[in-house]
């Protein structure tokens, strides 16, 4: 399950950072602190990701038995 959960990881904290970096280009109060703010929004993208992918792991796992 780690196999499937890691590849899941990839693609989620990918997803999930440039969905962050969206929103931070987006807003113009936000924009101006791009330089902290994106970083920072990439290294929370990847540890929210982590749980996540495992959750996700083990349903496709659950549901291929």
């Amino acid at each position: 399950m780690f196999k499937v959960a890691a590849l899941i990881w990839i693609i989620l904290a990918t997803t999930l950072g440039g969905i962050a970096v969206t929103a931070i280009v987006a807003i113009p109060s936000l924009a101006e602190k791009a330089a902290t703010l994106i970083p920072a929004a990439f290294v929370t993208a990847v540890i929210l990701a982590m749980p996540m992918s495992y959750l996700v792991a083990r349903r496709i796992q659950a549901n291929s038995r």
